[in-house]
């Protein structure tokens, strides 16, 4: 029995010292454990930021619009007979006077010749009694015939040229209308299809036209502004943020399949009135048509360029965001580079920018990339966006 104690009490001797080690070991890594869990504050978060400067930014106002003919003639015949040939090609460009219709001359000639025949007659009416108007003249001085037989004669020269009057007017209408049996082109222009052809019967003053000639260079483009626009850019006129120049009145369109049109026009004019019933003022501009591209009735996207702000300040699209009333706001980064929420007016878009009309001031620096990482009174470390960033100016 004694050996075996002996031998236990010598274990725990020999083993003590290394349960100490042990357990100052284990501390040793607890504490090792501990500052590892410590970690250094976060880099501050990287952003982009466009730093907003002042530019001279030309204004467009994009409105719809639809293109009107400069001239068009809807042709009538102004006397009544068939049509006896047509001497044009439709859908061809005629000139004014140019022959277009005949309508059958007989009875119109006849009426001109016996409208003449009738003056020829009155005229010699009118000679004879003039001839005894001159001897009676002479006669009533010395009362070689009566007064009475005097102004009678004097009645009668009178009333004879009265009927060549009258007569002369009856060749003259007799004339107008053998001219009107030839149907003739009273602008220049195109003219579009007809629905007479020989044989036809057309009468006088008929409400449907036998043709129509359309001048198509120029053309007008006719577009709606709002009023609350007008008064702005007469406000803004006013006030001198808008710089006119020599082509603040030009007009440039959009086609129906999204094309430009290579030609450039100008603003004509401006009704006077309000209509009352959509609150908008029609403009008029006119544009150069030489190929003939441009037909009336066409729907067209007209841009008039209202003038230049010297001092505009472009807000890129993608730094807006909005409040859950609709409220418009921008996050900045001051001197410090510590985020600040910024509640921002805009009015038009310029390309892929807003127009800032309150809010933010030159030189102030907006962000543009990293705003789901952007806190308010957070410190960000700014880098300036590349062009992509920017948006199209």
């Amino acid at each position: 029995m004694f050996v075996p104690m002996f031998c236990q009490s010598l274990a725990a001797r020999m083993f003590r010292p290394v349960c100490y080690g042990s357990t100052a070991l284990l501390g040793l890594g607890l504490l090792a454990g501990c500052q590892k869990k410590v970690a250094p504050p976060p880099p501050p978060q990287a952003v982009n930021v466009v730093t907003l400067q002042p530019q001279s930014v030309t204004l467009e106002t994009s409105l719809p619009g639809r293109l009107e003919a400069y001239e068009q003639a809807q042709i009538r015949p102004q006397v009544s007979g068939v049509i006896v040939s047509r001497s044009f090609e439709q859908g061809r460009d005629v000139k004014a006077g140019q022959p277009l219709y005949q309508i059958y001359i007989a009875p119109f000639q006849a009426a001109y010749d016996q409208a003449k025949g009738h003056l020829m007659e009155a005229e010699a009416a009118s000679a004879r009694a003039q001839a005894q108007l001159k001897r009676y003249k002479t006669l009533v001085g010395p009362h070689a015939v009566s007064r009475q037989d005097y102004d009678n004669t004097l009645a009668n020269a009178r009333e004879a040229e009265a009927q060549v009057m009258q007569a002369k007017a009856a060749v003259e209408a007799a004339s107008v209308n053998l001219n009107y049996t030839h149907v003739r082109a009273p602008i220049d222009g195109r003219i579009g299809r007809t629905l007479y052809t020989e044989g036809t019967l057309v009468t006088a003053n008929q409400s449907t036209p036998i043709a129509v000639v359309t001048r198509l260079d120029p053309i007008y483009v006719d577009v709606n502004l709002a009023a609350e626009d007008m008064l702005r850019l007469r406000r803004e006129l006013a006030e001198g943020r808008l710089e006119r120049k020599g082509d603040d009145a030009a007009v440039t369109l959009e086609l129906p399949d999204g094309s430009a049109y290579g030609q450039t026009g100008r603003l004509e004019l401006s009704e006077v009135t309000v209509d009352p019933a959509t609150g908008t003022l029609v403009m008029r501009g006119v544009m150069p048509n030489p190929d003939r591209l441009l037909l009336p009735g066409m729907f067209v996207h007209a841009h008039v360029r209202e003038g230049a702000d010297p001092n505009a300040l472009l807000l890129p699209q993608v730094a807006m965001q909005r409040t859950p009333k609709g409220d418009a706001y921008v996050m900045v980064v001051d001197e410090q580079n510590i985020v600040q929420m910024r509640m921002v007016t805009v009015g038009r878009t310029v390309g892929a920018n807003w127009l800032v009309t309150s809010g933010l001031k030159a030189g102030e620096r907006v962000i543009v990339a990293g705003l789901q990482k952007a806190r308010v009174g957070k410190v960000v470390a700014p880098h300036e966006a590349d062009a992509s960033e920017r948006g199209a100016e």
